[in-house]
Parts: C-alpha cells; structure tokens; sequence
C-alpha cells in the first residue's frame, strides 16, 4: 500500500518549486547565508521532511516560501519560489495574504506562544475563517468547532470559548493545526510542531498530522532536527546543513543508504533499542559552522571523519544514485 501510495504521489500536481533560494541577514558582524541556493518541490498530497541541526537554515527556507523573513535584517536576495508557476516572492502584499493561511498554512514550533492570550480560542478562529472562507459569524463558528473536533479536543463546543492558559502545550498545538486546516490549505509547513511536547504527546500530534492531512489531500513540509520524527511520517527527506541541503532522496533510501557523511552522523545519533543501554550514545564531533562568511568548501569538513584536502578547496557537486537520491560530497561513491 506504501508503495502505491508513493507511486500516486511522484505522478500527481507539483503545488510547489522552490528553486535556488537565498535568504541572507545582514549584520554588524557581517552577512550571515541563512539559506544558500536551496531547490526543492513539493507535490499533492506529498510529506517531505527538512532535517538538521539548529541554525542550519530550516525554519528560514520555509519563512521564505511565504515571505516572512523580518527586513531589515533578513532579505531574500534570489531564487524563486512558485506555488502553482506563480512566484510568491514577486507577490504583493495583498496578493500575499491571500495565500498565507488560505492556501498555505503554518504551524509554529511553540503553540504556546504562537496563539494570543488576550483573545479566545473561538475569536482566533472565526477571524481567519470569516476572511479566507467569506463565512459568516455562525458558519465560521460551526466550522471551527468541527476542526476542533476533528483535532481531538474534547467537548470542543464548550471549549472553544477558553483561552490560550486554559489549555496544556498539546492541546493548544492541536488547535493550532485545527486553525492550520481550518480553511483547507494546499500546503501545511509545520515547524518542529512536536518541539515543545513530551514523547507521549509528540506521538499523538504526529498521527494527527498525517490522518488529517491525508484526509484532506494537504501536502506538508516537516521540519525538525530529529530523524526518528520524519521516519514514520514523511515521503521525502531533504537534509540541510549550513543553509544548503547536502542530501535528498525518499526517506527508505536515506534511512537504507545514507551517503552523505551528515546524514550518516544523524542516523546514528538516534537513540535504539536494540543497543546495550551501557552504550554511548553517538554525538557529532564539534559545532555547527559559523555561516558568517564561510569559505568556498564543504562546511561539514571540520567534523568529517571522511575528509580529504580536496573538501577544504571548494563546495562539492550534487551525486545522483537514481530514483531521486542525491548528495554533494567528493568522497562519496556512486
């Protein structure tokens, strides 16, 4: 069934083409590359997965797709971004907020923050339904109450009055994907949407992720550091480092045959139960790269075991080993 439903996937609509994207902020200390000629697509009904450490670009990548990035200091200074052939990146701000919300929704990575909490639940609703879906007071309410449901939040009828402090953190993320679905987006970013949650909790938000979004036909790009999260859930991986992705394929080739030396640090730093609990759990040696400024390399080459002179000379291209899986590294085979 898996299979079949891939198949479907790689033959149905592109809904999105990122292509060679670059986000950069410029400060005092001098100009960080956030993102850095970033290209990827995202068909119907599709779950891709962007994963990596902290700082390597992830949540500026999908900032980018819907024109959020804070100017000054952040600036989009080239690439593309088209959701169906149109450039969001050339859009106007009217035209913007026709899409933001209404064709592509975003989870934030703290739901707790992410609400107000002067306003009730029921008013953060019914204003994004009354003005994306043109749905009066009484509509609009209906249609909040059964995403709530739908959500999972119990007697969601009454609930919907509260406030913010009212609800746990899982709650509230689930009301923050009820919103997120609310007016039947095309495509869902969710930003570490489990970040903020306990394991049991993270759990359950991912299945509602997916049974909602299969329900409703909604592409989702995921974004976390953990690749035990995007294991289960999504089609595609695209691995980031250093505001570039250094790895792409479909997520049993990247799991099977890991080629970049990153991805392979990744996977093994995931905790398993069929090691000796006595065992060290693996960590990658060093920290992330200072984006200010980097040199023309491989950025990963400092903590590489694999490293040659050749990665400190210049940034290596893309290797395709088929069906989809590519990675930039020199020593890479194919």
């Amino acid at each position: 069934m898996r299979n079949e439903e891939l198949e479907e996937k790689k033959t149905s609509e592109t809904v999105l083409e990122v292509k060679n994207l670059r986000t950069h902020f410029f400060t005092d200390e001098g100009v960080v590359k956030a993102v850095d000629d970033v290209s990827f697509s995202l068909r119907k009904g599709e779950v891709i997965g962007i994963v990596g450490e902290s700082g390597c670009g992830k949540s500026v990548t999908n900032l980018s797709i819907i024109n959020l990035v804070q100017t000054p200091p952040g600036k989009i200074i080239g690439g593309e971004v088209l959701f169906h052939s149109e450039d969001i990146l050339s859009m106007n701000e009217k035209q913007l907020r026709q899409i933001r919300g209404a064709k592509i929704a975003m989870i934030f990575q703290d739901p707790m923050t992410s609400l107000n909490p002067f306003l009730r639940i029921s008013t953060q609703m019914i204003e994004t339904l009354q003005l994306h879906q043109k749905l009066n007071k009484k509509d609009s309410r209906q249609r909040a109450i059964e995403m709530l449901t739908m959500a999972g939040i119990p007697a969601a009828a009454e609930r919907i009055d509260c406030y913010p402090h009212q609800f746990s953190g899982g709650m509230c993320q689930r009301v923050m994907i009820a919103m997120g679905l609310s007016c039947n987006p095309e495509i869902l970013i969710a930003d570490e949407p489990t970040s903020a949650l306990d394991v049991t909790i993270q759990a359950q938000i991912l299945d509602l992720i997916r049974d909602l979004t299969k329900k409703l036909g909604t592409a989702v790009i995921l974004i976390t550091h953990s690749l035990g999260v995007v294991a289960g859930m999504c089609d595609t991986i695209y691995v980031m480092y250093a505001g570039r992705i250094v790895e792409r394929g479909l997520t049993e080739d990247i799991f099977e045959d890991p080629r970049h030396p990153y991805t392979r640090s990744l996977i093994k730093s995931v905790p398993r139960l069929d090691r000796p609990s006595s065992e060290r759990l693996f960590s990658i040696p060093g920290q992330p790269p200072n984006v200010i400024d980097l040199p023309p390399c491989c950025p990963f080459f400092p903590r590489c075991s694999d490293a040659t002179e050749r990665c400190k000379t210049a940034y290596p291209e893309e290797k395709d080993f088929g069906n989809g899986h590519r990675s930039a590294c020199w020593e890479v085979k194919t």
